[in-house]
Protein backbone atom coordinates (compact mmCIF):
# COMPACT_ATOMS: atom_id res chain seq x y z
CA UNK A 1 0.00 0.00 0.00
CA UNK A 2 1.15 3.57 -1.08
CA UNK A 3 1.62 6.27 1.54
CA UNK A 4 -0.10 8.14 0.34
CA UNK A 5 -3.20 5.96 0.56
CA UNK A 6 -2.13 4.97 4.00
CA UNK A 7 -2.77 8.91 4.60
CA UNK A 8 -6.14 9.19 2.87
CA UNK A 9 -7.18 5.73 4.47
CA UNK A 10 -5.89 7.50 8.18
CA UNK A 11 -7.79 10.54 7.14
CA UNK A 12 -11.29 9.04 6.88
CA UNK A 13 -11.06 7.03 9.43
CA UNK A 14 -10.24 9.45 12.11
CA UNK A 15 -12.08 12.20 10.73
CA UNK A 16 -9.12 14.57 9.95
CA UNK A 17 -9.05 17.54 7.12
CA UNK A 18 -5.70 16.54 5.71
CA UNK A 19 -6.35 15.17 2.17
CA UNK A 20 -3.45 14.15 0.13
CA UNK A 21 -1.81 16.62 -2.14
CA UNK A 22 -3.48 15.26 -5.70
CA UNK A 23 -6.06 12.99 -4.21
CA UNK A 24 -9.22 12.61 -6.22
CA UNK A 25 -12.12 13.02 -4.33
CA UNK A 26 -15.54 11.07 -5.83
CA UNK A 27 -19.32 11.39 -4.82
CA UNK A 28 -21.84 8.27 -4.80
CA UNK A 29 -25.12 9.27 -4.31
CA UNK A 30 -28.03 6.60 -3.80
CA UNK A 31 -31.09 7.51 -6.07
CA UNK A 32 -34.04 5.06 -4.39
CA UNK A 33 -36.49 5.16 -7.28
CA UNK A 34 -34.18 4.55 -10.01
CA UNK A 35 -32.48 2.13 -7.88
CA UNK A 36 -28.96 2.96 -8.96
CA UNK A 37 -25.74 5.45 -7.98
CA UNK A 38 -24.75 8.39 -9.45
CA UNK A 39 -20.63 8.37 -9.97
CA UNK A 40 -19.42 11.92 -9.68
CA UNK A 41 -15.74 13.48 -9.55
CA UNK A 42 -15.52 16.46 -7.39
CA UNK A 43 -12.92 18.81 -9.42
CA UNK A 44 -11.01 21.91 -7.80
CA UNK A 45 -13.42 25.10 -7.54
CA UNK A 46 -16.02 22.55 -6.85
CA UNK A 47 -16.89 21.67 -10.65
CA UNK A 48 -18.48 17.70 -10.19
CA UNK A 49 -18.11 15.60 -13.50
CA UNK A 50 -19.99 12.86 -14.21
CA UNK A 51 -18.47 9.58 -14.06
CA UNK A 52 -20.99 7.12 -14.52
CA UNK A 53 -24.83 5.48 -13.43
CA UNK A 54 -24.35 2.21 -11.69
CA UNK A 55 -27.48 -0.15 -11.36
CA UNK A 56 -27.91 -1.42 -7.80
CA UNK A 57 -28.97 -5.17 -8.83
CA UNK A 58 -32.01 -6.02 -6.57
CA UNK A 59 -35.68 -6.67 -7.10
CA UNK A 60 -37.59 -4.48 -9.96
CA UNK A 61 -39.51 -2.86 -7.45
CA UNK A 62 -37.61 0.26 -5.64
CA UNK A 63 -37.55 0.71 -2.09
CA UNK A 64 -38.13 3.97 -0.51
CA UNK A 65 -34.15 5.07 0.20
CA UNK A 66 -31.07 3.74 -0.48
CA UNK A 67 -28.19 4.12 2.87
CA UNK A 68 -24.65 3.98 1.63
CA UNK A 69 -21.77 2.95 4.02
CA UNK A 70 -18.43 3.26 2.71
CA UNK A 71 -15.53 0.89 3.78
CA UNK A 72 -12.80 2.67 6.38
CA UNK A 73 -9.62 1.34 3.84
CA UNK A 74 -11.94 3.57 1.18
CA UNK A 75 -11.66 0.41 -1.15
CA UNK A 76 -15.65 -0.41 -0.64
CA UNK A 77 -19.32 1.09 -1.32
CA UNK A 78 -22.30 -1.01 0.28
CA UNK A 79 -25.81 0.37 -0.77
CA UNK A 80 -28.83 -0.71 1.25
CA UNK A 81 -32.01 -2.04 -0.80
CA UNK A 82 -35.18 -1.40 1.02
CA UNK A 83 -37.19 -3.74 -0.96
CA UNK A 84 -37.85 -7.64 -0.30
CA UNK A 85 -35.81 -9.50 -0.46
CA UNK A 86 -34.00 -6.92 1.74
CA UNK A 87 -30.49 -6.84 0.88
CA UNK A 88 -27.07 -4.95 0.79
CA UNK A 89 -24.57 -4.71 -2.05
CA UNK A 90 -20.78 -5.02 -2.21
CA UNK A 91 -19.31 -2.38 -4.70
CA UNK A 92 -15.53 -2.55 -5.27
CA UNK A 93 -13.74 0.98 -6.10
CA UNK A 94 -11.60 1.50 -8.88
CA UNK A 95 -8.53 3.40 -7.34
CA UNK A 96 -7.66 5.21 -10.67
CA UNK A 97 -11.66 6.10 -11.55
CA UNK A 98 -13.96 5.76 -8.69
CA UNK A 99 -15.77 3.68 -10.71
CA UNK A 100 -17.97 0.86 -8.46
CA UNK A 101 -17.92 -2.19 -9.81
CA UNK A 102 -20.35 -4.79 -8.39
CA UNK A 103 -19.00 -7.66 -6.50
CA UNK A 104 -22.02 -9.68 -4.59
CA UNK A 105 -25.37 -8.87 -2.58
CA UNK A 106 -25.56 -10.12 1.03
CA UNK A 107 -28.97 -9.90 3.35
CA UNK A 108 -30.69 -8.08 5.38
CA UNK A 109 -32.97 -8.56 8.31
CA UNK A 110 -35.33 -5.83 7.56
CA UNK A 111 -35.76 -2.57 5.63
CA UNK A 112 -32.49 -0.81 7.13
CA UNK A 113 -32.81 3.55 7.08
CA UNK A 114 -29.18 3.62 7.48
CA UNK A 115 -26.17 1.03 7.33
CA UNK A 116 -22.56 2.06 8.19
CA UNK A 117 -19.55 -0.56 9.02
CA UNK A 118 -17.39 -0.95 11.94
CA UNK A 119 -14.34 1.10 12.68
CA UNK A 120 -12.16 -1.74 11.44
CA UNK A 121 -14.44 -2.39 8.16
CA UNK A 122 -15.14 -6.22 9.22
CA UNK A 123 -18.99 -5.72 10.65
CA UNK A 124 -21.94 -4.14 8.51
CA UNK A 125 -23.88 -2.11 11.41
CA UNK A 126 -28.01 -1.66 10.29
CA UNK A 127 -30.63 0.17 11.74
CA UNK A 128 -34.62 -0.79 10.99
CA UNK A 129 -37.07 1.89 11.14
CA UNK A 130 -39.68 -0.37 10.39
CA UNK A 131 -38.38 -3.40 12.37
CA UNK A 132 -37.50 -1.34 15.49
CA UNK A 133 -34.30 -2.99 15.64
CA UNK A 134 -30.34 -2.85 15.24
CA UNK A 135 -28.73 -5.45 13.85
CA UNK A 136 -24.76 -6.30 13.17
CA UNK A 137 -23.38 -9.08 10.47
CA UNK A 138 -19.89 -9.72 9.65
CA UNK A 139 -18.51 -8.04 6.18
CA UNK A 140 -17.00 -11.65 4.83
CA UNK A 141 -13.52 -12.20 2.77
CA UNK A 142 -15.03 -11.10 -0.58
CA UNK A 143 -16.56 -7.93 1.45
CA UNK A 144 -19.72 -9.45 0.55
CA UNK A 145 -22.01 -9.17 3.67
CA UNK A 146 -23.03 -12.14 5.36
CA UNK A 147 -25.90 -13.43 7.59
CA UNK A 148 -27.49 -11.66 10.40
CA UNK A 149 -25.66 -12.50 13.66
CA UNK A 150 -27.20 -10.36 15.94
CA UNK A 151 -30.56 -8.65 15.97
CA UNK A 152 -31.07 -5.69 18.49
CA UNK A 153 -35.38 -4.98 19.45
CA UNK A 154 -35.18 -0.98 20.34
CA UNK A 155 -38.50 1.11 21.18
CA UNK A 156 -39.84 2.33 17.84
CA UNK A 157 -38.19 3.62 14.77
CA UNK A 158 -34.55 3.06 14.64
CA UNK A 159 -33.10 5.39 12.84
CA UNK A 160 -29.15 5.38 13.04
CA UNK A 161 -26.41 3.38 13.81
CA UNK A 162 -22.45 4.08 14.70
CA UNK A 163 -19.54 2.87 16.41
CA UNK A 164 -17.48 5.13 18.31
CA UNK A 165 -13.71 6.68 17.11
CA UNK A 166 -12.15 3.88 19.41
CA UNK A 167 -14.61 1.50 18.09
CA UNK A 168 -15.41 0.14 21.52
CA UNK A 169 -18.64 1.28 21.75
CA UNK A 170 -21.96 2.08 19.41
CA UNK A 171 -24.60 4.68 19.87
CA UNK A 172 -27.99 4.44 17.74
CA UNK A 173 -30.90 6.53 17.92
CA UNK A 174 -34.91 5.48 18.50
CA UNK A 175 -37.21 7.94 16.85
CA UNK A 176 -40.02 6.94 18.23
CA UNK A 177 -38.83 6.28 21.46
CA UNK A 178 -37.06 9.44 22.10
CA UNK A 179 -33.72 7.56 23.43
CA UNK A 180 -30.37 6.80 22.19
CA UNK A 181 -29.11 3.48 23.18
CA UNK A 182 -25.40 3.32 24.56
CA UNK A 183 -24.09 -0.05 23.34
CA UNK A 184 -20.51 -2.10 24.71
CA UNK A 185 -19.13 -3.37 21.47
CA UNK A 186 -16.46 -6.30 20.87
CA UNK A 187 -14.86 -5.60 18.24
CA UNK A 188 -13.78 -8.84 17.67
CA UNK A 189 -16.79 -10.95 17.67
CA UNK A 190 -19.08 -8.18 16.60
CA UNK A 191 -21.21 -8.93 19.15
CA UNK A 192 -23.29 -5.89 21.29
CA UNK A 193 -24.04 -5.67 24.84
CA UNK A 194 -25.68 -3.13 26.95
CA UNK A 195 -23.92 -0.28 28.12
CA UNK A 196 -24.28 1.23 31.99
CA UNK A 197 -26.49 3.07 31.73
CA UNK A 198 -27.79 1.13 28.47
CA UNK A 199 -29.82 4.61 27.02
CA UNK A 200 -29.86 8.48 27.56
CA UNK A 201 -33.50 9.84 27.23
CA UNK A 202 -34.00 13.19 25.46
CA UNK A 203 -37.03 15.44 25.30
CA UNK A 204 -39.95 13.65 24.81
CA UNK A 205 -41.79 13.70 21.22
CA UNK A 206 -38.33 15.23 19.97
CA UNK A 207 -37.58 11.93 17.42
CA UNK A 208 -33.79 11.29 17.42
CA UNK A 209 -32.87 10.69 13.96
CA UNK A 210 -29.13 11.02 13.14
CA UNK A 211 -25.94 11.55 14.99
CA UNK A 212 -22.45 12.04 14.13
CA UNK A 213 -19.55 12.47 16.76
CA UNK A 214 -17.04 15.33 16.30
CA UNK A 215 -13.58 14.57 15.05
CA UNK A 216 -11.88 15.00 18.24
CA UNK A 217 -14.28 12.26 19.82
CA UNK A 218 -15.17 14.92 22.33
CA UNK A 219 -18.81 15.56 21.92
CA UNK A 220 -21.92 13.98 20.43
CA UNK A 221 -24.17 15.73 17.64
CA UNK A 222 -27.71 14.28 17.99
CA UNK A 223 -30.73 16.08 15.23
CA UNK A 224 -33.60 14.91 16.18
CA UNK A 225 -36.70 15.12 13.50
CA UNK A 226 -39.90 16.15 14.76
CA UNK A 227 -38.78 19.31 16.31
CA UNK A 228 -35.64 20.00 14.45
CA UNK A 229 -33.90 20.47 17.35
CA UNK A 230 -29.99 19.89 17.63
CA UNK A 231 -28.52 18.19 21.54
CA UNK A 232 -24.71 18.92 22.19
CA UNK A 233 -23.73 15.63 24.37
CA UNK A 234 -20.23 15.49 26.04
CA UNK A 235 -19.04 12.00 25.47
CA UNK A 236 -17.38 9.90 27.97
CA UNK A 237 -14.67 7.86 25.60
CA UNK A 238 -13.69 5.65 28.40
CA UNK A 239 -17.22 4.56 29.57
CA UNK A 240 -18.68 5.07 25.83
CA UNK A 241 -21.68 6.99 27.45
CA UNK A 242 -22.93 10.14 26.84
CA UNK A 243 -23.39 12.60 29.51
CA UNK A 244 -26.16 15.24 29.99
CA UNK A 245 -26.78 17.68 26.94
CA UNK A 246 -24.97 21.12 27.35
CA UNK A 247 -27.18 23.04 24.62
CA UNK A 248 -30.27 22.21 22.59
CA UNK A 249 -30.40 23.90 19.19
CA UNK A 250 -32.89 24.56 16.58
CA UNK A 251 -32.33 23.50 12.64
CA UNK A 252 -35.47 25.59 11.89
CA UNK A 253 -34.95 28.80 10.28
CA UNK A 254 -36.27 32.27 11.67
CA UNK A 255 -40.18 32.42 10.55
CA UNK A 256 -40.53 29.00 10.06
CA UNK A 257 -43.76 27.55 10.40
CA UNK A 258 -45.46 24.44 9.62
CA UNK A 259 -44.24 20.64 10.84
CA UNK A 260 -40.83 20.51 11.20
CA UNK A 261 -38.92 17.37 9.60
CA UNK A 262 -35.25 17.32 10.26
CA UNK A 263 -33.01 15.03 8.56
CA UNK A 264 -29.02 15.22 8.17
CA UNK A 265 -26.52 16.31 10.04
CA UNK A 266 -22.50 16.69 9.29
CA UNK A 267 -19.87 18.44 10.83
CA UNK A 268 -16.46 19.57 9.05
CA UNK A 269 -13.23 17.49 9.27
CA UNK A 270 -11.59 20.31 10.99
CA UNK A 271 -14.48 20.05 13.62
CA UNK A 272 -15.51 24.01 12.79
CA UNK A 273 -18.60 23.95 11.31
CA UNK A 274 -21.81 21.88 11.97
CA UNK A 275 -24.78 21.80 9.19
CA UNK A 276 -28.26 20.22 9.91
CA UNK A 277 -31.17 19.79 5.96
CA UNK A 278 -34.65 20.31 7.11
CA UNK A 279 -36.97 19.13 4.43
CA UNK A 280 -40.44 21.47 5.29
CA UNK A 281 -38.47 24.26 4.76
CA UNK A 282 -35.65 22.82 2.58
CA UNK A 283 -32.73 24.33 4.51
CA UNK A 284 -29.67 23.72 5.32
CA UNK A 285 -29.09 25.41 9.10
CA UNK A 286 -25.07 26.09 9.35
CA UNK A 287 -23.76 26.91 12.60
CA UNK A 288 -20.12 27.34 14.35
CA UNK A 289 -18.92 25.09 17.04
CA UNK A 290 -16.47 26.11 19.87
CA UNK A 291 -13.28 24.24 19.85
CA UNK A 292 -13.21 23.82 23.57
CA UNK A 293 -16.93 23.40 24.84
CA UNK A 294 -18.53 22.22 21.69
CA UNK A 295 -21.57 24.27 21.73
CA UNK A 296 -22.82 25.88 18.64
CA UNK A 297 -23.81 29.38 17.35
CA UNK A 298 -25.80 29.95 14.54
CA UNK A 299 -24.69 31.29 11.47
CA UNK A 300 -27.86 31.15 9.60
CA UNK A 301 -30.09 29.29 7.28
CA UNK A 302 -29.64 28.35 3.38
CA UNK A 303 -32.04 27.42 0.61
CA UNK A 304 -31.38 24.30 -0.74
CA UNK A 305 -32.73 21.15 -3.00
CA UNK A 306 -36.50 20.56 -2.78
CA UNK A 307 -36.60 17.83 0.82
CA UNK A 308 -33.16 17.53 1.21
CA UNK A 309 -33.16 14.04 3.00
CA UNK A 310 -29.34 14.20 3.34
CA UNK A 311 -26.26 15.82 2.23
CA UNK A 312 -22.68 15.44 2.75
CA UNK A 313 -18.80 17.72 3.13
CA UNK A 314 -16.32 16.43 1.29
CA UNK A 315 -13.17 15.25 2.79
CA UNK A 316 -11.26 18.60 2.38
CA UNK A 317 -14.09 20.67 4.51
CA UNK A 318 -14.55 23.04 1.37
CA UNK A 319 -17.31 21.58 -0.34
CA UNK A 320 -21.19 20.35 0.41
CA UNK A 321 -23.51 18.75 -1.40
CA UNK A 322 -26.99 18.27 -0.70
CA UNK A 323 -29.82 16.19 -2.70
CA UNK A 324 -33.30 16.84 -3.13
CA UNK A 325 -35.54 13.97 -3.13
CA UNK A 326 -38.47 15.67 -4.43
CA UNK A 327 -35.93 17.81 -7.12
CA UNK A 328 -34.16 14.63 -8.24
CA UNK A 329 -31.42 16.83 -8.31
CA UNK A 330 -27.83 17.89 -6.00
CA UNK A 331 -26.90 21.10 -5.09
CA UNK A 332 -23.48 22.15 -4.51
CA UNK A 333 -22.21 24.34 -2.14
CA UNK A 334 -18.52 26.46 -0.65
CA UNK A 335 -17.84 26.92 2.82
CA UNK A 336 -16.31 29.89 3.89
CA UNK A 337 -13.14 28.42 5.78
CA UNK A 338 -13.16 31.79 7.84
CA UNK A 339 -16.99 31.59 8.99
CA UNK A 340 -18.23 28.79 7.93
CA UNK A 341 -21.24 30.54 5.38
CA UNK A 342 -22.30 28.45 2.15
CA UNK A 343 -22.39 29.95 -1.30
CA UNK A 344 -24.25 27.79 -4.03
CA UNK A 345 -22.24 26.99 -6.87
CA UNK A 346 -24.36 24.93 -9.28
CA UNK A 347 -26.76 22.57 -9.51
CA UNK A 348 -26.88 18.62 -11.15
CA UNK A 349 -29.55 16.30 -12.03
CA UNK A 350 -29.36 13.20 -10.44
CA UNK A 351 -31.73 9.62 -10.55
CA UNK A 352 -35.16 9.75 -9.17
CA UNK A 353 -35.53 10.16 -5.20
CA UNK A 354 -31.66 11.22 -4.16
CA UNK A 355 -31.26 10.47 -0.62
CA UNK A 356 -27.58 9.66 0.20
CA UNK A 357 -24.49 11.17 -0.37
CA UNK A 358 -20.94 9.44 0.42
CA UNK A 359 -17.29 10.77 -0.32
CA UNK A 360 -14.45 8.54 -1.45
CA UNK A 361 -10.86 10.32 -1.71
CA UNK A 362 -7.95 8.28 -3.79
CA UNK A 363 -4.59 9.03 -4.59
Amino acid sequence: MSRLRMIAILASTLGLAAVPAGAATFVYVGNAESQDISVLELKAGGDLTPVATIPIPGPAEPGDTTPLAVSPNQRFLYAGLRNEPYSVATFSIDARTGRPTYVGSGPLANSMAYIATDRSGRFLLSASSQGNEVTVSAIGPNSVVEETQQTVPTRPNAHCILADPANRFVLHTSLGGDVIYQEKFDAMSGRLTPNDPPTRSVKAQSGPRHLIFSPNGKFVYLVSELDGSIDVFPYDAAAGILNKEIQIASSLPKGFSGKPWAADIHITPDGRFLYVSERTSSTLAAFRVDPENGTLTSIGSYPTAEQPRAFGIDPSGRYLLAVGQLSNSLESYSIDQANGTLTRLKDYPMGKNPNWVSFISLP
